[in-house]
């Protein structure tokens, strides 16, 4: 008698259940990742590393957490923008890019030197300081999230998140003290996350400064 045939019933069905789960990750995760991809390097390239992101996404689907795909997500489209060098690209260095955006049109005068100060402030940040404050106030990640996508523990993350706040309260203390922050409450994360994210609406569409190296 000739072999019987082997059934590939189970691995179609598996196949299909992993691309299923592949589509519906990448329509989770696509459009904050795109965001987060442009507003650190220029448009050109973004798609380039989306697209690298995704793949990774792909080939290591068991290991996406249920609970925290975009986090995870984030953490992977982190270390691509950290290994892209083709050609002259280099990744965006964000507190410069910060540092040089035009600042909002302000509630006053005050205000003006207010975010400039702020900017400032972010740029002279250490990266993964930096990068902590803008994945909660950017992309609205909780420290646990945060953790996820730079390889840290949430605790690390959480205590690191206060203390920059902490800094960035005490570097704009004279505001504080004219009565245009609150930091004893939540007036001033409010403040924070709302002129930090009018600063990254200007990102998306601009070329990076290919000057500047990687830090």
């Amino acid at each position: 008698m000739g072999a019987r045939p082997t059934s590939t019933a189970p691995a179609d069905a598996h196949d299909a259940m992993r691309r299923a789960r592949f589509e519906a990750l990448a329509t989770e995760v696509y459009e904050p990742l795109q965001r987060y991809v442009r507003r650190r390097i220029d448009a050109a390239a973004a798609d380039d590393v989306v697209s690298d992101t995704l793949l990774v996404c792909w080939r290591r689907l068991d290991d996406v957490p249920d609970d925290a795909a975009l986090a995870w997500t984030l953490g992977v489209a982190r270390r691509c923008l950290a290994n892209d060098r083709r050609g002259e690209r280099r990744q965006a260095n964000v507190g410069h890019r910060l540092a040089a955006q035009p600042v909002a049109p302000p509630d006053s005068a005050d205000e003006n030197d207010l975010v400039a100060d702020l900017h400032t402030a972010l740029a002279e940040l250490p990266d993964t300081d930096r990068e902590i404050v803008l994945l909660w106030a950017w992309d609205g990640l909780p420290p646990r999230d945060i953790a996820v996508a730079l390889g840290l523990s949430a605790n690390a993350v959480s205590i690191r998140l206060h203390r920059v706040k902490q800094r960035l309260a005490e570097r704009l203390g004279p505001a504080r003290d004219a009565g245009f922050l609150s930091v004893g409450g939540h007036t001033f994360d409010r403040w924070l996350v709302r002129k930090i994210r009018q600063a990254g609406g200007h990102l998306p569409g601009e070329r990076i400064d290919r000057r500047k190296e990687d830090r």
